[in-house]
């Protein structure tokens, strides 16, 4: 009798504002490598490209990859083509592109397990339902968990982290 042989979770990975999807594959690289025999990542496009930044001194040309092609999933400033997460909208542009891009994501490419969104990723993902809804639903799953860290703007990828990450995925494949 051989042992079971555990299928790997498919993931969908939405990136941040001013990313792609191979920044964004770069950035979880040690996620990617702690969990490659539990995940099969698949890293998608935001449907609309960034203007470049005029920020940046010409002479830097050694542009970083996440500079490359940069990305998002709408712009909060209209006029502009921008977006900045402080900004208060009451309308913004190219959300609903962005909402049909990752159903079609879904549709031609999943089925999918879960979603990992970062930063304006994040966001799209978790728009449709309050957080303090998504608490409140808690008590409704077999073993909840919720992982947050007070690091800032990256993926935490410290010691208590990878061990919640493998924990938390494992409950899945066993």
């Amino acid at each position: 009798m051989s042992a079971a042989v555990s299928v790997p979770l498919r993931i969908l990975c939405i990136h941040g504002y001013r990313q792609n999807s191979g920044s964004f594959r770069d950035k979880t690289g040690a996620l990617r490598k702690l969990l490659k025999k539990q995940v099969e990542w698949v890293y998608m496009n935001a449907p609309h490209s960034v203007p470049q930044r005029t920020d940046v001194v010409q002479e830097q040309k050694e542009v970083a990859k996440d500079e490359e092609d940069p990305r998002g999933w709408w712009f909060s400033d209209i006029q502009a083509q921008s977006f900045d997460a402080r900004q208060v909208c009451g309308a913004s542009l190219g959300l609903e592109d962005s909402l049909e891009a990752v159903k079609k994501a879904v549709r031609e490419l999943g089925p999918f397990d879960g979603i990992l969104g970062f930063s304006q990723g994040a966001a799209l993902k978790d728009g449709v339902i309050p957080d303090s809804l998504s608490r409140d639903l808690l008590p409704r799953f077999q073993n909840p968990q919720v992982l947050t860290h007070p690091g800032g703007h990256f993926v935490p990828a410290a010691s208590v982290h990878r061990q919640t990450y493998q924990e938390f995925l494992r409950s899945f494949q066993d």
